[in-house]
């Protein structure tokens, strides 16, 4: 059975994405590609009052498309941080899961990373832990167009555009309670974050159950 994947990192990930970190051991992560636009490198969607909310990290000027992913760096001329944070609060505030999990993700958002990269990244690392994911995580050390066996090569498969989203044999969303649910119905794959303050311990075996074998 294969026990590795790769993917790109992303923004506060979906939960399509962590639907693969809850089922393989070994994740490698994608440092050596260069920055793609349109995705979610550098956005996420939550559900808000008014119903589905893209939030964008800002990316200081630049041929963004042509850098390393690791030297694509954040803009900070506006408050984003806060107004990302704020939104959260809006949307989540009555989750019951929000207070508990609140304090550990906060904190990221009264830092000023100089880049993309490492601000998800250690989103991602603190997700993990409170999502009690035990999957070894790794870097590239150089971009290979083909990988090798043993390795499921996942890079740009998930992708907010339906016309780039790639068919997913192995992922079928599971409703679960959701802050606006009678307002908006069930809204799918959203970020990580509406599983984790919706339905708090119990989000690690929702994940494994929309991992389909």
């Amino acid at each position: 059975m294969d026990t590795a994947v790769l993917l790109e990192l992303h923004y506060l990930p979906c939960v399509q994405y962590f639907s693969k970190l809850a089922h393989y051991p070994v994740v490698y992560l994608e440092q050596q590609e260069n920055y793609q636009k349109g995705g979610y490198r550098n956005r996420c969607h939550i559900a808000g009052a008014n119903g589905l909310l893209r939030l964008s990290v800002p990316l200081r000027q630049g041929k963004n498309e042509r850098q390393g992913i690791r030297e694509v760096a954040i803009a900070y001329k506006e408050a984003w941080r806060a107004h990302h944070w704020a939104s959260i609060r809006s949307a989540y505030g009555n989750a019951p899961f929000f207070e508990f999990y609140a304090g550990y993700l906060q904190p990221h958002f009264e830092q000023q990373p100089v880049y993309l990269f490492d601000f998800s990244l250690g989103l991602l690392q603190t997700l993990l832990g409170l999502l009690q994911l035990d999957c070894e995580l790794h870097r590239t050390d150089e971009y290979k167009k083909e990988t090798p066996e043993g390795l499921i090569d996942l890079r740009d498969t998930i992708h907010p555009k339906k016309h780039r989203l790639q068919p997913d044999a192995h992922f079928q969303p599971l409703p679960y309670p959701q802050v606006f649910l009678e307002k908006h119905g069930f809204l799918p794959n959203l970020s990580i974050l509406d599983l984790l303050f919706c339905t708090g311990p119990q989000a690690g075996l929702i994940l494994e159950q929309t991992f389909v074998a």
